[in-house]
């Protein structure tokens, strides 16, 4: 029921879908889907939860804990992305459906929140391994920003289904990478003036 509710919601968007369309991509009758999962809302809700929970395992999985803090960056751009390009409309739903749209926008918010912890503790072990300055303070703010250059570069593949996933994370891995590497250990950039 939730695979082809992601699959309606996911190509449709939340307002255009319906809970017949749905019931029907699922073989079951609509009464059933309501007294399944409720109102459409809660069945939208559920969709998001599970598709969370499988991107968020899927990053955690390929991160690992053995790798050098790169190696665990790169581990875990590639679980997102290939995550991305094998559930497409999944995404749409936790992305293009729920981002700044109520009731659904706290939801992501949450999700969001549970990412930017995930690669905060990422820099914090690469900040540890090069005995660098970095504190909270500063990985938190970065940590949004890589968040949100993933989150754009995965709307991209998205768009793009001939597009392979690992050369999605590899280009932002060196963008993110080859730009931290000296931030990491201390150098910061000045203006001239």
């Amino acid at each position: 029921m939730l695979d082809a509710a992601v699959s309606v919601f996911g190509r449709q968007g939340f307002h255009a879908a319906s809970m017949d369309e749905i019931a029907e991509a699922a073989g079951i009758s609509k009464p059933m889907v309501y007294a399944y999962l409720g109102s459409k809302e809660d069945l939208f809700i559920a969709c998001l939860h599970r598709e969370a929970t499988r991107l968020v395992e899927t990053v955690l999985e390929a991160v690992g804990s053995s790798a050098r803090p790169d190696e665990q960056l790169w581990n875990g751009l590639r679980g997102f992305f290939a995550f991305v390009g094998a559930h497409r409309e999944g995404w749409n739903v936790l992305y293009r459906q729920s981002r700044g749209r109520e009731p659904f926008d706290s939801e992501w918010t949450a999700i969001r929140g549970r990412m930017v912890d995930i690669v905060a503790g990422l820099l914090a072990r690469a900040v540890a391994s090069v005995g660098g300055p970095g504190g909270p303070a500063d990985l938190e703010p970065v940590s949004y920003a890589l968040v949100g250059a993933a989150e754009s570069m995965a709307d991209w593949l998205a768009d793009h289904p001939g597009e392979d996933p690992a050369r999605t994370a590899a280009r932002l891995m060196n963008v993110i990478w080859l730009g931290a590497e000296d931030l990491l250990r201390g150098a910061v950039w000045r203006p001239s003036s």
